[in-house]
């Protein structure tokens, strides 16, 4: 052999070095995560463009006080109102006068969208990622390599579900609440993973994580047993008085800054209760909150509900993360007894059920996992074909469930805009009206576009009126309106027509005259103006004319569906046109 030909010999035996390949190794063990969080966001964004524009019209009554906040003006609805705590989301509302305040929100166009409508959509697709990248720490815990792929498919999963996806980017504080109460569960089970639940920093940060929810949603509060239940849950021996020492310090870390807060709210408003929370007549639950949590099982599907019982029985029971999973069901029991206890309200899709959704994904996915792990491929494949003919039911009424929303969503935000807020608007100007005020019972939309005096007929922000309804005092309410208030315009339609009386009390055809009306099944629906406010008999008609020919096409589609936005920006004093 030659010289020449050890040489190459030599050469080609040295190994190669291992350093690329590590590193390349290295760089998808960390993109991976990034990848399944983006992805699981993607899907959920591309389920969301069903819903286009439509921000549900009870958010925007939050946009309002944002802006108040930001412009300086206090806890009000409308510049000179009084304060009244008509939002139950402080921590959102401050999210969103934070994005005002730095020219992302109530200034105009972003990207070519108002961002009105992005900017609290991006949020809610923020805190999605939050919740999947808490999804990630979580199954990091127990499948070292394929953590990734839980996450993927937890992403995939959630992003099917149309009560999560629609609520994400209603506008409302469900993706916020949802990512605070999965961030607290997942907390408590890496604690437990780690023996470190019984620790004062686990206790404390699950104190503040709780007063965080609680801040953005009233139901926040049943998770102050969180902690204590899962110290309970997991108690050992010799370990008692420990945990209930802890689970006191959980508790306090909870109650000093929601206890601040509801200190300031009874300074500022003279309750201790938010205004919504009085109207709403929130009390004691009864038999019903019994029934409520199976209208979820219904929405989801009884099979796929009954397999993911199962999956997740199959862990407890096998799985050496069993305590680790209970620390996590704990949030999700205290989350499925909250749903079952609030009072239900006219939105439908189940908007309370966002945390409950996440955690049960999350739960389900690493319980999957576990009874994946340790499987021949051919068992794993027939517990996979089991699994997705399990889901086949529930992506069907998903799919129907999306559909049906897509062509009759909750009441927008656009449409009160431009039906009360620029309507009623428009009728002041023409009847030459500089200063009046407006009856009515959707405060959202009509309290970012409206120059009137608003007066909230359902009480979220008007604090006589709550403390009428919620003693079902409709007489004193009816009195209140015609006696003591005595608004300039009213309008009224569908239940409140006759749940409150109003358009059926003498007292409107004494003291108002009908500019609109379109009565359905017998209600009194329609737009009143006091007569003693109309000076001139032809600027009646011509409000009455106008309204004839622009509610019908304003009510019947937007002016373009009641997915589109309603333009760049939502200003008091706007009016509408009859469109061409």
């Amino acid at each position: 052999m030659t010289a020449s030909a050890l040489t190459e010999t030599s050469q080609s035996d040295v190994p190669e070095d291992p350093a690329p390949t590590a590193t390349r190794r290295g760089w998808g063990a960390r993109l991976a995560p990034v990848l399944a969080v983006l992805a699981g966001v993607a899907a959920v964004a591309v389920h969301a463009t069903r819903y286009g524009h439509w921000i549900v019209d009870d958010a925007a009554i939050t946009f309002s006080y944002a802006r108040s906040f930001a412009d300086g003006l206090g806890p009000v609805l409308q510049p000179g109102a009084p304060p009244v705590e008509g939002f139950s989301d402080p921590t959102w509302m401050v999210l969103l006068g934070l994005g005002k305040l730095v020219g992302l929100f109530d200034h105009g166009l972003l990207f070519g969208i108002p961002d009105y409508v992005l900017f609290p959509k991006a949020l809610g697709l923020l805190f999605t990622g939050g919740i999947l990248t808490a999804c990630y720490i979580a199954a990091k815990q127990i499948f070292t390599r394929f953590a990734w792929l839980a996450t993927l498919i937890a992403g995939l999963t959630l992003a099917t579900i149309p009560s999560f996806v629609i609520w994400v980017v209603s506008g409302l504080e469900n993706s916020l609440f949802a990512f605070a109460v999965v961030t607290l569960a997942v907390t408590l089970f890496v604690a437990v993973r780690n023996d470190t639940l019984l620790t004062p920093k686990i206790a404390l940060w699950s104190g503040v994580l709780v007063a965080f929810a609680a801040l953005t949603r009233p139901e926040g509060l049943i998770y102050a047993g969180a902690y204590p239940l899962a110290a309970l849950f997991l108690l050992r021996g010799g370990l008692f008085w420990k945990s209930f020492r802890l689970a006191l310090l959980s508790v306090a870390a909870f109650a000093v800054p929601f206890g601040a807060y509801v200190v300031w709210r009874h300074a500022e408003f003279g309750r201790l209760l938010a205004n919504p929370s009085v109207a709403k007549q929130q009390g004691l639950p009864g038999m019903d909150a019994l029934k409520r949590p199976l209208e979820l099982v219904g929405y989801a599907g009884w099979a796929g509900v009954v397999l993911l019982a199962l999956v997740i029985v199959f862990a407890l029971a096998k799985a050496p993360w069993r305590r680790s999973l209970i620390a996590l069901l704990v949030p999700l029991g205290l989350g499925i007894v909250a749903y079952g206890v609030m009072v239900a309200d006219w939105m439908y899709q189940h908007r309370f059920a966002s945390p409950i959704w996440a955690l049960a994904v999350i739960a389900g996915t690493l319980s999957a996992g576990e009874l994946l792990k340790h499987r021949r491929a051919l068992l794993r494949v027939g517990v996979v074909v089991v699994l997705v003919g399990a889901f086949v039911p529930s992506a069907v009424g998903f799919a129907a469930a999306a559909d049906k929303f897509a062509k009759n969503p909750n009441i927008t935000a656009c449409l009160v805009a431009d039906r009360f807020g620029r309507g009623f608007n428009t009728y002041a100007d023409i009847l030459g009206l500089q200063k009046a005020s407006l009856l009515l019972p959707d405060l959202g939309g009509s309290s970012m576009t409206s120059r009137l005096e608003l007066v909230d007929m359902a009480g979220l922000v008007n604090k006589p009126i709550a403390d009428l309804v919620h003693d079902n005092d409709l007489a004193g309410l009816r009195n209140y309106v015609f006696d003591t208030v005595k608004p300039t315009f009213i309008h009224s339609w569908g239940p409140w027509a006759a749940g409150n009386g109003i358009a059926l009390d003498p007292r409107l055809d004494r003291d108002y005259v009908l500019i609109y009306s379109s009565p359905v099944e017998g209600l009194r629906n329609g737009d009143w103006v006091r007569k003693d406010a109309v000076t001139d008999p032809a600027k009646l008609k011509a409000a009455q004319e106008y309204a004839a020919k622009t509610i019908p096409l304003v009510a019947a589609d937007r002016f373009g569906g009641p997915l589109d936005d309603c333009g760049a920006t939502m200003k008091p004093g706007q009016t509408i046109t009859t469109p061409s």
